[in-house]
């Protein structure tokens, strides 16, 4: 957090009222991309009642396990249609190679997220999130995340949300620290939300 603040002012003034954020890592792998897929445009609570049905369909979060219940399979535990055919395609690109998921972490984080946004059902943001939490790159910024660029609106006292663009631009200052920045972002958000002056 130094860095950052060192760099960014309003950051110092907020990290010295309200602290740094807890870490926030996930291990890498099918089963974090699968849980992904499972989030996407649902609550946390229906994600994650989703999820564990998911996980006790198949038994044990491998990819050949999820082509062996199928689309149907994973209809039933709660994923939608399209859902479950991301899933299906996620799993056949990890067993026939196509998608090099043991070796993300060896790649720069253009080629990881250009590699991940290959797949059906992953955008820039879910190849970012991927990226920060589980390849621990510290140099991301997803800017597609409506929380981050509310918070980026109401800690910079800006007359309009930024877009994806523009928010890069605001942070573009914040490298090579720009994951940190997100996090805190995401950590001063929840604060915001919840009653604290900013």
């Amino acid at each position: 957090m130094q860095g950052l603040c060192e760099c960014d002012e309003d950051i110092a003034k907020a990290h010295a009222r309200i602290g740094a954020p807890a870490p926030r890592n996930r291990p890498q792998g099918f089963a974090t991309l699968l849980q992904t897929i499972v989030s996407q445009q649902v609550s946390t609570a229906a994600a994650k009642t989703i999820f564990g049905r998911v996980e006790q369909a198949l038994g044990e979060l491998q990819p050949q396990q999820a082509l062996r219940v199928g689309v149907q399979g994973l209809r039933d535990a709660g994923m939608s249609q399209r859902k479950a055919e991301y899933a299906l395609g996620l799993a056949e690109a990890i067993i026939d190679g196509s998608f090099p998921v043991d070796s993300l972490q060896k790649l720069s984080l253009q080629d990881a997220v250009e590699q991940i946004t290959r797949l059906r059902g992953f955008g820039q943001w879910s190849a970012e999130i991927y990226c920060m939490f589980s390849l621990r790159h510290q140099d991301v910024f997803p800017a597609d995340d409506l929380a981050l660029l509310t918070a980026l609106q109401a800690m910079k006292k800006l007359h309009a949300r930024p877009r994806a663009k523009e928010a890069r631009a605001l942070t573009e200052h914040w490298a090579p620290f720009r994951s940190t920045g997100a996090l805190f972002l995401w950590h001063w958000y929840h604060d915001y939300r919840s009653g604290g002056d900013g």
